[in-house]
């Protein structure tokens, strides 16, 4: 099938993108509300429901980098159609899944797919739109596609579950991801690659998947052997980074003070922050006997304001007040949302308490991107891609982290309150709860953590400048 290279097909090279980039990032959330369903037919136990949404989100974040990677050496629209083939094939796959493993397994097979056609596809928009003015409207639509699948997942899965039952909610990928390789195949642009001669550090990414991996599973079934031999695999991988010749994640990039501090800080927020999303679902349907399609949107104002926020005020507020400044602000009215939540009562009333804590999530829209921000200003030019690379994968990883640690927290207390006589919906209230307090926890300690980082940057700025001021005071002699 030939490829079509005139300009007129770029608006349709861009739609492609995003229409993939939405199934990725809406099946990140739109199973959200489903979980009730599927844990009750699929009979997951209390903490292994979070695999369905672990599996997808761990293989997503973990082979980000090498999918990547891959881009650069086969071809940018090869590796792009290759990973939404994947990612269609098992949503089918989970869509017709009968069993909890099965499920699980296709979601790392739809989070393998997902991770080859987002690793490349902002390398596309930028390859297609070489224009600054033509880039920045493309990279509007790649972000505001973030947002949207975000809603979308929301509300769809709410809608689906309760009408049509949670198989839909996969199966609803299939004729996106038709299209998508369909006109993909037309419109994309053609790519020799660098040949893989070039180099791949395979083992790398082996030690870094398997060391993840083994250490979320540790984390979820509270199995210290599996949490220990993540932590061997990881420092292996540590190790290998240094020695390889071609390695996935360069040393230098870590060293790098600004960038670790704020990909720590990402860490530590999309994992209270995804936690939420996922348990104040859970929460509305298992305590306060909501249905799913209530509950989705229930937390539609939520991503409605982060999507706002995020498009709208953020990059003015950047502007005039500073990336630290934003960035703290937006996480004190997270914190807040969080701190909030913990005296939630079981059956709340939506207007009065809970549509406006719903948005105070505004706050992530103002805090993500000053904390890109933070973290890319860190970076050398000839880093940009691999730092942006990095950011993301580091956002995967806590998305799925947070999730396995704050419910194994809420699983582990409901269970105690239910063996000291609580009733069924206080004990499961009390378990969120703990898990929103943790996760404000979380908050707070980005909070510092990027603080830290500015104070390091400042300490080191000025002495810089001091230096500088000193020479150009020096007297020539003549």
């Amino acid at each position: 099938m030939p490829t079509v290279s005139a300009r007129s097909s770029r608006p349709l090279a861009l739609a492609t993108v995003a229409a993939a980039i939405l199934m990725d990032v809406l099946d990140g959330s739109i199973t959200t509300v489903a979980l009730p369903s599927i844990q009750r037919d699929l009979h997951f136990s209390a903490a292994g429901w979070s695999w369905v949404v672990n599996g997808y989100l761990l293989a997503l974040g973990s082979l980000l980098l090498l999918a990547g990677r891959l881009g650069d050496l086969l071809g940018r629209r090869r590796i792009f159609l290759a990973g939404v083939g994947v990612f269609t094939a098992a949503s089918a796959w989970a869509g017709l899944a009968g069993s909890a493993g099965m499920l699980v397994a296709a979601r790392f097979a739809q989070g393998a797919g997902a991770a080859m056609a987002s690793a490349v596809g902002l390398g596309i928009l930028v390859t297609l739109f070489p224009e600054p003015r033509e880039r920045a409207r493309a990279l509007g639509v790649f972000a505001f596609t973030g947002s949207a699948g975000a809603v979308l997942g929301q509300v769809l899965g709410g809608v689906l579950t309760q009408t049509l039952g949670w198989h839909s909610i996969f199966l609803i990928n299939l004729p996106i991801g038709a299209a998508v390789l369909l006109v993909g195949a037309r419109v994309l642009p053609k790519e020799r690659g660098l040949g893989l001669r070039a180099g791949m550090d395979a083992l790398g990414a082996a030690l870094g998947t398997a060391g993840l991996l083994a250490l979320i599973y540790g984390i979820v079934g509270a199995r210290p052997l599996a949490w220990g031999a993540g932590l061997v695999l990881l420092g292996l991988f540590a190790v290998r980074q240094a020695t390889a010749r071609n390695p996935l994640l360069p040393p230098r990039v870590l060293r790098n003070r600004s960038v670790l501090g704020a990909n720590l800080a990402m860490l530590l927020m999309v994992g209270a922050l995804f936690s939420f999303q996922v348990l104040t679902a859970q929460y509305l349907q298992d305590v306060a006997d909501w249905g799913a399609a209530a509950t989705g949107l229930a937390m539609l104002p939520a991503a409605l304001a982060i999507g706002a926020v995020s498009l709208g005020a953020s990059a003015r507020l950047i502007g005039r007040f500073g990336e630290l400044r934003v960035l703290l602000f937006g996480l004190t009215l997270l914190v807040a949302l969080l701190v909030l939540l913990t005296r939630i009562p079981e059956h709340p009333d939506y207007l009065l308490q809970l549509l406006p804590l719903m948005l105070l999530g505004a706050g992530f829209g103002l805090a993500q991107p000053a904390l890109l921000g933070l973290g890319m200003s860190g970076a050398g030019e000839g880093d940009a891609g691999l730092v942006s690379g990095l950011f993301t994968t580091f956002q995967q990883v806590g998305m799925a982290s947070g999730v396995a640690v704050l419910s194994t927290l809420a699983a582990s207390r409901t269970e105690a309150l239910r063996h000291a006589g609580a009733a069924q919906a206080a004990a499961l209230a009390g378990g969120y709860r703990l898990a929103w307090a943790v996760g404000a926890g979380l908050l707070v300690a980005a909070a510092l953590t990027a603080g830290t980082l500015a104070r390091r940057r400042a300490a080191g700025a000025a002495p810089a400048e001091e230096r500088r001021g000193a020479r150009e005071q020096v007297p020539t002699r003549g």
